[in-house]
């Protein structure tokens, strides 16, 4: 990382701002994230993709406790 001074922090600013602007059509969020983090519809594929997960991470563990996991 360059040295920290008035002209580089400058430049990372018009840099930063030039990105800002090119989001104009881009829409802000309405509601913060913390605040929808963890809802979503159960379906099928949900459940089905939460068990994979599940038993890969079981078979992670029971690796792990055996001595035979990387």
């Amino acid at each position: 990382m360059p040295e920290l001074t008035l002209e580089t922090l400058a430049a990372r600013l018009a840099s930063l701002e030039q990105k800002v602007a090119a989001l104009s059509g881009v829409i802000p969020p309405t509601r913060d994230w913390k605040s929808v983090v963890g809802i979503s519809v159960e379906t099928d594929f949900s459940r089905q993709m939460q068990a994979e997960m599940e038993s890969i991470r079981e078979a992670e563990r029971k690796a792990a406790r055996e001595g035979t996991g990387e």
